[in-house]
């Protein structure tokens, strides 16, 4: 896939949860999903960073918000412009098709959580620590085609 393009996966986080984020992109990589994380390369010096980053929302196939207790103490951060931005272009997608794959990375529930409507909508994934086991992996790349 070329880099204009997007990648399969956008993975969206609070900055406390790098750590996490970098780990659930390492076994999904592992698993030969490519992944888009601003931290590995996503961005680079000299990058307009706004415009990168949305490009990649708009081209992703997958958009995996973490939710954390860090992102439901943000009450606002960078992260939240892209959720928002992911449940826009929910909108432009047929009815059915998976785009949005919510993963509580902390036991956060989905009770009371901060986030936007369209990550209410769909089933929350729990990869407690950013552990991603290899049922995660094989049911992003079935989400994946």
């Amino acid at each position: 896939m070329s880099e204009s393009a997007g990648k399969a996966v956008f993975l969206s986080y609070a900055s406390q949860d790098a750590e996490v984020a970098l780990r659930i992109s390492e076994a999904l990589r592992q698993g030969g999903v490519e992944v888009w994380l601003d931290q590995e390369g996503g961005l680079v010096g000299g990058d307009a960073w706004d415009r990168k980053i949305r490009e990649q929302i708009n081209s992703c196939t997958l958009f995996v918000p973490l939710i954390s207790a860090n992102t439901q103490a943000r009450k606002e951060g960078y992260f939240r412009l892209e959720w928002h931005l992911a449940e826009e272009r929910v909108r432009l997608i047929a009815k059915g098709v998976p785009f949005i794959v919510p993963v509580s990375v902390d036991g956060t529930t989905e009770r009371g959580a901060l986030v936007p409507d369209a990550f209410l909508a769909v089933q929350w994934t729990r990869l407690t620590g950013g552990e991603a086991p290899a049922a995660f992996v094989t049911r992003v790349r079935r989400l994946l085609g």
